[in-house]
């Protein structure tokens, strides 16, 4: 999928202390937005339908099914790099409607507390037994967990990519989209001139070489078909995977323990109107050499504007609306709550001039858990719990044959 790049420069000590006031403005309206449980809610499209209960909040929402959009991995654009803030309140009230090309049809309307399906979609009380934190703390963590996935090659067909990801457990394990990974899954074979590169920091830096833990063999097969495009599109299904960082890049011991953020896939963690930090490496505006020299994270405070499903009725996709990572590049970044849980991934976003004009939207934590279930027999936890080299083994030696061949075909 092609992503948009934004990049973080050096702040003057204005600036900063600037966006500090700006966050503490973030902070301030997500507190109210935590705290209210009577007042009135904005219109949205589609409409909602708010019914106070005694101990809950709860709202009758129909759930759009998701559309195709543009993928937000990117290959390399040669444009000019704005000026962009580090940390940014965006609310999404204020964002315009995103028009796209293709009709939204209406599912029938679901009922999720603590994952019971029912007629209506429930706000979780009180998830945590901790008060949220500032998103000063959020953001910092976010950070430490975030990764650039950078892939380079010279061959004919393919394309070079940067994109994102986050590591989610502390032996090494990072969570991206399957349109990302796909690309490691193929550097890991003889016959293609493609290397993949797992980079962090301010700006990134060459850190670790890592191996596809798992990629869902229904993405591959359908997509195998646009590892050529420059410009991919889909609505998001099946579009994550998981890596384990194996190696570091100058030989030397990789960390015993990788800063993580925790997972939250509950169904519904995520409700409209809540507040959440986005964090991703963006690319679009970003030459190949600037890219890889001059690539910096950018985060983004937004909120929770929409649900979608995937014709099943349960919430596998949330839209964030306008943001500074809707752009390439961004695919695989984290979206993380007020508690500093990882609650969704960047997948897509839809066209526009600017970032405030596109929909970026983003994979739930419970959609990836249920359909990765559905996939490998094994719930994203017992991947975090299991053992990792074993895993590792079995998929490289079951599936990536294949799918590596698939790839391979699609090749000039």
């Amino acid at each position: 999928m092609q992503h948009r790049i934004f990049v973080k420069l050096p702040m003057h000590p204005f600036i900063k202390t600037l966006l500090v006031y700006i966050s503490a403005i973030g902070i301030i309206l997500g507190a109210l937005l935590f705290l209210e449980s009577t007042g009135p809610t904005p219109t949205l499209n589609p409409p909602v339908k708010n019914t106070l209960a005694s101990t809950s909040t709860v709202q009758e929402i129909a759930l759009p099914q998701a559309t195709q959009e543009t993928a937000t991995s990117t290959p390399f654009a040669n444009q000019v790099l704005p000026d962009t803030p580090n940390l940014a309140v965006l609310p999404s009230k204020t964002l315009n409607t995103v028009e796209t090309s293709i009709a939204v049809t209406q599912s029938p309307s679901i009922t999720v507390e603590s994952g019971v399906v029912d007629n209506t979609i429930t706000r979780i009380q009180n998830p945590y037994p901790f008060p949220p934190t500032s998103f000063e703390i959020v953001n910092e963590n976010a950070r430490a967990a975030l990764v650039n996935i950078f892939c380079t090659t010279n061959a004919i067909g393919i394309h070079s990519i940067t994109a994102s990801g986050v590591i989610i457990d502390s032996r090494g394990i990072i969570l991206t989209n399957a349109h990302v990974a796909q690309y490691v899954l193929l550097s890991q074979s003889a016959r293609v001139n493609l290397k993949c590169v797992i980079r962090q920091g301010a700006p990134a830096r060459d850190l670790w070489e890592a191996e596809v833990l798992y990629i869902p063999p229904v993405w591959v097969e359908e997509h195998a078909k646009d590892i050529s495009e420059k410009h991919s599109i889909g609505t998001g299904e099946h579009d994550y995977a998981l890596l384990h960082i194996a190696n570091t890049t100058d030989d030397s011991s990789t960390p015993a323990s990788f800063p993580a953020l925790s997972t939250d896939v509950r169904e519904g963690i995520g409700f409209i109107d809540d507040p959440m930090l986005a964090a991703s490496y963006p690319a679009e505006f970003l030459s190949g050499d600037t890219a890889y020299h001059s690539l910096y994270p950018i985060s983004s405070i937004t909120f929770v504007r929409e649900f979608l499903t995937f014709n099943k009725g349960t919430i596998d996709l949330i839209s964030i609306g306008g943001a500074a990572g809707a752009q390439g590049g961004s695919s695989g970044g984290a979206v993380i709550n007020a508690w500093s849980r990882l609650v969704g991934m960047i997948s897509t976003t839809s066209e526009g001039a600017t970032t405030a004009e596109r929909d970026l939207r983003a994979l739930t934590l419970s959609y990836i858990d249920r359909d990765i279930k559905i996939q490998s027999g094994f719930s994203l936890s017992e991947f975090q719990s299991g053992n990792i080299e074993s895993l590792a083994d079995d998929f490289n030696s079951r599936e990536a044959p294949a799918l590596i061949q698939l790839l391979l075909d699609e090749l000039p």
